[in-house]
């Protein structure tokens, strides 16, 4: 009970200047219908509360789950097992994944149905079964991670000469979506779990981060080779219609029973695997097994409690704040507002906080947790704003960030610790989680609905690639401070 009690205080620190921030622009420069406006409030608390029994949940299940199935790959000594139950993890685990499920509705609905969202499902989540297994296959047979990330962004940028501007904002969407709230505490946990069992203790240290990374590539190759078969020249994108239920709970109660079934169906897959493999080769005693399903249980409730909350409290409330800071004059107005909501709504990300726990906890506190929380916060808060100037301003591309942002990011792999390689680079998959998936989008959607030249196929998605890319400059220019500091200390 104290640890989920000091878990709500953390989340309720959190989610705190997300609101007043809220009420702030409310009560001055985009007023929210009074209606909203509360059941923004309600949703705030269905959140606070969601996402702490969801992080109680996730240490005692999740967690536990992937550190097993870690020492599993490591005990085979077997690389086609490696293979086979990393691609099969990577597929069962992201096609459930309530993000990625999110933006899958929200491209479909956008397109008016031109692509299916099981399509864009199926699609991101081979990608992703892929290149999780190569990135355990990476930590187990040692293979240099920049070099593996140099490598996969060369094929991307190959593939992306062939691929449409939307298609592409898309699959870097997409790459984002696939680190989740479910994902990615079961990715972290499965790394740390492989790399725990090496032998060299400096290398379990660095290898312990790096796999969401490597995995979440996946859904951008999976996009831009649909994109090969499927073009989307053709396609007359729209606003998709927010169902606004009548009374303030009324939306809650009209999203509970859909979002209950996407939590069940994004559990469902990883618990099957748990007692299967507890069948055949955990062999966990009665209580440590029953503690887990207690822990998935929690995540369960928490999902429920969490994702209800943003859709139906958040998600409209984003659509017209969006639309509101665009309707005015001064686009600077626009683009601050994205900027420090970023800033904030990044605290608010359930990975977040499994990631930055890792962290601390694998450097023995040497990278300190508010520190990589203070850093991601800034990161975001650029690329949130950035990608409110994309929409504002005529003429700039998501690539014309993207390709130096990665260019920039590749080449300081060379120069930072490696510890840090792997950390920015899982920091930008955690950085894209539900609260940007859903109402940072929803931000974006409405302010590209607002203004008169902008597409919102192509200007709107696109945001959840630029707060997955700033991370991973961010995070690098941190490594770099830790290492003027250790060479001035003679550490």
């Amino acid at each position: 009970m104290n640890i989920l009690l000091h878990k709500l205080k953390e989340v309720l620190s959190a989610v705190a200047p997300v609101v007043i921030l809220v009420v702030i622009l409310n009560f001055t420069l985009t007023p929210i219908p009074s209606m909203l406006f509360f059941q923004f409030l309600v949703g705030a608390f269905a959140i606070i509360l969601g996402l702490s029994v969801l992080l109680f949940g996730i240490d005692i299940g999740i967690s536990t789950f992937g550190n097993h199935m870690g020492n599993s790959f490591i005990k085979s000594n077997k690389l086609w097992y490696v293979i086979l139950v990393g691609f099969l993890l990577g597929f069962f685990v992201n096609i459930a994944e309530p993000d990625l499920q999110v933006l899958a509705g929200e491209v479909s609905e956008v397109m008016g149905g031109f692509i299916h969202s099981m399509v864009i499902l199926v699609t991101v989540s081979i990608g992703t079964g892929i290149m999780l297994a190569l990135g355990v296959s990476r930590i187990v047979k040692n293979f240099s991670l920049n070099k593996t990330y140099i490598v996969i962004y060369v094929l991307i940028a190959i593939f992306a000469i062939f691929s449409s501007s939307d298609m592409m904002a898309i699959g870097f969407d997409a790459s984002g979506a696939t680190t989740g709230a479910l994902t990615t505490p079961l990715v972290l946990a499965l790394s740390l779990g492989v790399a725990s069992m090496k032998k060299d203790s400096k290398s379990s240290e660095e290898d312990s981060f790096g796999l969401v990374g490597v995995m979440s590539t996946g859904a951008i190759v999976g996009v831009l080779m649909l994109n090969l078969f499927v073009r989307t020249d053709s396609v007359h994108p729209d606003l998709p219609e927010r169902i606004i239920a009548d009374g303030l709970f009324g939306p809650f109660a009209h999203a509970f029973p859909s979002t209950a079934l996407q939590a069940f169906i994004a559990l469902l897959p990883i618990v099957v695997m748990l007692f299967f493999f507890q069948k055949i080769k955990f062999k966990l005693q009665k209580r440590a097994f029953v503690k887990m399903l207690l822990g998935f249980l929690y995540t369960y409730v928490g999902l429920i409690l969490f994702l209800t909350g943003v859709h139906a409290g958040f998600m409209n409330v984003g659509n017209i704040i969006g639309s509101g800071l665009a309707s005015y004059d001064n686009k600077a107005i626009l683009v601050g507002a994205g900027f420090f909501l970023g800033m904030l709504v990044i605290l608010v990300e359930p990975a977040v906080y499994v990631l930055t726990q890792q962290i601390e906890g694998v450097t023995n506190g040497y990278i300190k947790r508010k520190t990589v929380l203070v850093t991601l916060s800034i990161g975001v808060a650029f690329a949130v704003g950035l990608s409110m100037l994309r929409i504002a301003v005529p003429g700039i591309q998501l690539w014309h960030y993207l390709l130096p942002g990665l260019f920039i990011s590749l080449l300081m792999t060379f120069f930072v610790p490696k510890i840090f390689v792997g950390i920015a680079f899982d920091s930008g998959g955690v950085a894209s989680g539900p609260m940007t998936a859903t109402f940072v989008l929803a931000l974006s959607q409405g302010a590209s609905d607002a203004i008169e030249h902008s597409n919102i196929l192509a200007d709107s998605f696109g945001v959840i690639a630029m707060v997955a890319l700033t991370p991973l400059i961010a995070l690098q220019v941190l490594g770099l401070i830790y290492k003027l500091k250790s060479r001035k200390s003679g550490v």
